[in-house]
């Protein structure tokens, strides 16, 4: 059954470009990094801003490159869920689209010259990296996005080293603790994109895309999804119980409701409208887990 979808309008044509239930995968982490390096001292809170907006522009500005690309490609139409929608129903032009990633591009590697004077040059290298990363991720001859390791890229990159870069600016270096403390966040962002994938498994086998939910299979992807959920909790669990955190860091399970709901409408629906409740859940987990872990250890801090 097609699924009739209205243009947006007006500044909502922009806001649905950036794809703003993806942009907590960005926020999140840099905030948990900081609050982790918080145990080591006093927080350099222009560094985090900084931070914190090169971080979201370029989360957009993949975005946009997803949008771009896969309109190029011929897998986006009017009937597509969980685009911008920018181009294929409001008109926009293409080029319109990759420009302005570029320009976003173009700002974050601003923000990032500030960055590096302040603490090392050789952030510039890992940030490159991480740029490349966000634009082949559906850009290029042979992107990330159409292959297994869509969740592993993206997991680390936006997850992992987002929090160790937020930690290295505020302390000069990468600890265990913090690489320990960021297994959860690579997890539940790889968890975005997963879900993602689970989402539009019937339009990418058509597109030609290999996702691990494709290879999988959908059953089999929605429980791959679980165990991140399951292993993220656990592992915070873990870490209190080897005393690397105080019980503040229980806070996590105030979130709880949240991907078990996701986990949930996936198991009960298909189609790709149907299930837009559970790629919302698993974006707000992974941003709430990262809010609550950050606050238990600020008040495990304080205390």
């Amino acid at each position: 059954m097609q699924q009739t979808i209205k243009a947006d309008t007006g500044w909502r044509i922009w806001w649905k470009l950036t794809r703003p239930h993806t942009l907590t995968a960005a926020f999140a982490p840099v905030f948990l990094g900081t609050m982790i390096a918080l145990t080591y001292g006093k927080i350099h809170f222009p560094l985090f801003f900084a931070m914190l907006i090169a971080s979201v522009l370029i989360q957009m500005a993949t975005n946009m490159f997803n949008e771009y690309y896969d309109f190029k490609r011929g897998l986006d139409t009017e009937q597509s869920i969980g685009i911008g929608g920018t181009i294929v129903r409001n008109g926009v032009k293409p080029k319109t689209v990759i420009n302005l990633a570029f320009l976003l591009y173009g700002i974050s590697v601003l923000i990032g010259i500030y960055i590096c004077m302040e603490t090392s040059w050789m952030l510039a290298v890992v940030g490159i990296v991480s740029m490349m990363i966000g634009y082949f991720y559906t850009g290029g001859p042979y992107p990330i996005a159409y292959t297994p390791f869509g969740e592993l890229f993206s997991g680390v990159v936006m997850g992992m080293l987002l929090i160790l870069i937020a930690f290295y600016i505020q302390t000069d270096t990468v600890t265990t603790e913090a690489v320990l403390l960021s297994i959860p966040s690579m997890l539940l962002v790889g968890g975005i994109m997963l879900a993602n994938n689970i989402r539009d498994i019937e339009e990418d086998t058509k597109g030609g895309r290999k996702t691990l939910a494709i290879l999988v299979g959908r059953s089999s992807a929605v429980t791959i999804l679980m165990l991140f959920f399951i292993v993220s909790y656990g592992w915070i669990v873990a870490l209190i119980i080897f005393g690397k955190l105080t019980p503040w860091a229980l806070l996590i399970f105030l979130s709880v409701r949240k991907p078990i709901n996701a986990i949930s409408v996936f198991r009960k629906h298909v189609q790709p409208l149907e299930v837009m409740p559970a790629m919302k859940n698993t974006a707000v987990t992974n941003t709430l887990f990262g809010l609550l872990l950050g606050l238990g250890i600020l008040i495990g801090h304080i205390l």
